[in-house]
């Protein structure tokens, strides 16, 4: 065993074993999408006297953090997100409505003298004007003055079930410091007058709401007021109002106004399928690529199964030590990326398996050395353009989608480790046992394999008519786009704003029953699809409590009942936030792709690489748009993955073509680029079937969302798989020659 060979040993099972100490005892946290509950998004909106400064959010953070604890919720998350909003999430609160509103009240307690009713002329004049006039209880107009005592002399406040008097659920509240002094001084003024006048009233006041007025006991004398710090509110509450009274109370006012701009609601039942959808998904398509790898790649690729395994085992751990929420697109880019580990280790026995048949008396050891140090810069180069892809998911998506672009990240980083660190160890020390070197058909890289034998036998000259397959590349590219100007695509709610409630039904439900039966309950505009056979969406403009349970209704008469499995609502202004957002995502996508491969190899490469990816781009949404399918936040993490598969793909090409090149400066760039195409192609479509495997499991077994992502990335693999051969690969060509063609006229006329 050579030195460098017991480094990577070292470092390989120190990976293994610290991943395995932090799996043991550190726990994934689960998003809401997979166990279920709530998340509300919130803004802050200023007021003439508190502008909504990051500031004053942050103080907003804290008060709306003492209201969530109160709320009993096991396991909240608060957090601020930029300078105005608040992401709070409330697992298991399948109910959001009440949680929405104790969250968003402004809760500006107050507490005053009542002066006397409106239009009560013998009300007393005590010089002070009326601060306003409010409504108390029954109804009756009462005249206030300024507040004596606000929500900061509150200390807290809890409810309770009066049974000794009767009065049924009652708040208690206690006052500090100088908020025992001003209410003694409230109360003893309120004392001196006579019973059953208005003066001798007391106005509790919640959000210029009078939710207690009660008179001033007569035991109480005048002047001094009712002393102890605490008092007790009175009331037609029933449980829930008295706990949500004093939950408001003891959280204190929010420095200033919130609105909700987000709602999204996913019932437990839906996040068990999913999760139980995933890890079906993981096992079956696991096993297939894993019997997939060894069929091809026989000892090596039984070695690289088991370093697949540790990938899983150090990207699990990383998760769990970086404190990530595994949500369920993060849970499907973690699957996905076990098919993208497979990528690196084809690379490497590939490029192992041209330098054994290039030089016959080479061992099996000297073998896989050469492949894996030829084929270091493409395994660079493709991870460094799919990192891209994962940090734009994170820094320019939000929610879910960024989740994925963590797990996307985490898996890339991993399944370096496997295949440059784990696999080269095991690898190294199996093809050095006798028993291989006496067999080496064995190892599986001392054959050229049946893609590259009958390569090799047609030996195809693909790029002698370029311009052919850039036409068929443009027809694919007006056919699937015009799906988006025919039938338009599908943006889901979070970019158009609204409501969008999944219900499960007993029965099979018509989608064009529902429409028209929403229609009649007076919502013409009400988008209905279908999922399975008792599944069904439904996406409106935004609705009121009220029109939902009306909604619900008419759902549950066609389907025998309609449980909520997932209940979505976003504002106008951050669907057009999102919406632009998504735009912006894409655009430095390509940009960002651009740049690098202009960096890493040349500007015609670049350009045909990024041309390549916009047709990807285009066609995946013309096919959504034909298809009918939403086109969401999940979606554009999916669409964004495919540009990290396409550029994956073009850079493999280029890679190889730029080694040629340098080979033989002579040869005609043409037959540079289709010999690069024909000796990748053996790569291209044994990484293809690896992640193929993984992604018709989760399209088979997924449902919603999760099928749609996987359907997304079936069709970015075919097309990306396609645009790297003919369309990136004859773009340069024919780029190559038009940037030829003045250097030769120069010289001619020179000449």
């Amino acid at each position: 065993m050579t030195r460098a060979t017991r480094v990577r040993a070292l470092l390989a099972l120190v990976a293994v074993a610290l991943s395995l100490y932090v799996a043991a005892t550190v726990p994934v946290r689960l998003g809401l999408d997979l166990r279920g509950g709530t998340q509300i998004v919130l803004e802050t909106r200023s007021t003439p006297s508190a502008p909504a400064d990051a500031e004053a959010t942050a103080r907003t953070v804290e008060v709306l953090r003492g209201r969530v604890d109160a709320l009993g919720v096991a396991e909240p998350a608060i957090a601020q997100s930029g300078d105005h909003r608040i992401i709070v999430e409330l697992p298991g609160v399948e109910e959001p409505a009440q949680a929405a509103a104790v969250l968003g009240r402004t809760a500006q307690l107050t507490f005053h003298a009542v002066l006397g009713t409106a239009g009560d002329a013998s009300a007393p004049q005590s010089g002070e004007p009326a601060e306003r006039v409010l409504a108390d209880e029954s109804g009756q107009s009462l005249r206030l003055r300024t507040a004596s005592l606000t929500g900061g002399d509150v200390t807290g406040a809890h409810a309770r079930f009066d049974q000794d008097t009767g009065a049924g659920w009652t708040v208690d509240v206690d006052f500090k410091g100088e908020g025992r002094d001003k209410w003694a001084r409230l109360t003893g003024e309120a004392a001196c007058r006579p019973a059953g006048e208005p003066a001798r009233r007391v106005a509790i006041v919640l959000d210029d709401k009078v939710i207690s007025s009660p008179q001033v006991d007569p035991s109480v004398a005048c002047g001094t007021g009712i002393t102890g710090g605490s008092t007790r509110i009175t009331g037609t509450f029933d449980d829930g109002e008295a706990r949500e009274l004093a939950l408001l109370i003891s959280g204190g006012a929010l420095p200033v106004p919130v609105e909700t701009v987000e709602q999204r609601t996913v019932g437990p039942t839906l996040g068990a399928a999913a999760v139980t959808a995933a890890v079906w998904a993981a096992g079956i398509g696991t096993v297939l690529t894993s019997l997939f790898v060894i069929g091809v790649y026989r000892l090596v690729g039984a070695l690289a199964v088991v370093a697949l395994a540790c990938y899983g085992l150090v990207s699990y751990a990383a998760l769990a030590a970086l404190g990530a929420t595994l949500t369920l697109p993060g849970l499907a880019g973690f699957v996905l990326a076990i098919g993208m580990a497979v990528d690196a280790n084809v690379l490497v026995f590939e490029r192992a398996r041209e330098e054994y048949a290039a030089r016959r008396r080479t061992s099996l050891r000297s073998a896989l050395t050469a492949g894996y140090r030829n084929a270091f810069s493409a395994v660079a180069d493709t991870n460094v353009t799919t990192l891209i892809a994962a940090a734009l998911l994170f820094f320019l998506g939000s929610g879910p989608v960024r989740g994925f672009g963590v797990t996307l990240g985490i898996g890339v980083l991993a399944s370096m480790l496997s295949a440059l660190v784990i696999t080269r160890v095991l690898a190294d020390l199996a093809v050095a046992r006798p028993s291989v070197r006496r067999r080496p058909q064995l190892s599986g890289i001392a054959g050229i394999g049946a893609v590259r034998g009958w390569i090799t036998r047609r030996d195809p000259d693909l790029m002698r008519r370029p311009r052919r397959w850039l036409a068929v590349s443009a027809a694919v590219f007006v056919l699937a786009g015009s799906g988006v100007l025919v039938r338009g695509a599908d943006l889901g709610v979070e970019f158009t704003g609204g409501r969008l409630v999944e219900y499960a039904t007993d029965r099979p439900v018509d989608a064009d029953r529902a429409r028209d039966v929403l229609a009649g309950a007076g919502f013409p505009r009400a988008v209905v699809q279908t999922s399975g056979e008792d599944r069904l969406s439904v996406r409106t403009p935004e609705l009121t409590e009220a029109e939902e349970d009306r909604v619900t209704e008419a759902i549950g008469d066609l389907g025998g009942r309609a449980d909520k499995l997932r209940d979505e609502s976003v504002g106008p202004g951050i669907g057009e936030e999102l919406r632009r957002g998504a735009v912006i995502a894409l655009v430095v996508a390509l940009a960002a792709q651009l740049v690098y491969l202009a960096a890493r190899f040349r500007w015609t490469f670049g350009a045909a690489a990024v041309v390549a990816m916009a047709h990807d781009v285009v066609v995946l949404v013309g096919v959504f748009a034909w298809l009918g399918r939403p086109v969401d936040g999940v979606f554009v993490a999916a669409l964004l993955t495919v540009i990290g598969y396409s550029v994956n793909d073009s850079v493999v090409v280029f890679d190889r073509v730029r080694e040629l090149a340098r080979r033989d400066r002579k040869r005609p760039f043409a037959r540079v680029a289709n010999a690069a195409i024909l000796q990748t192609v053996p790569r291209t479509v044994n990484t293809g079937m690896g992640a193929a495997f993984i992604l018709a499991a989760l399209a088979v077994l997924g449902e919603g969302s999760l099928a749609d992502f996987a359907l997304a990335l079936l069709i970015g693999l075919a097309v990306g798989t396609w645009s790297s051969v003919f369309t990136a690969a004859p773009l340069a060509v024919e780029l190559h020659r038009r940037g030829r063609a003045p250097v030769a006229a120069r010289r001619a006329v020179a000449g």
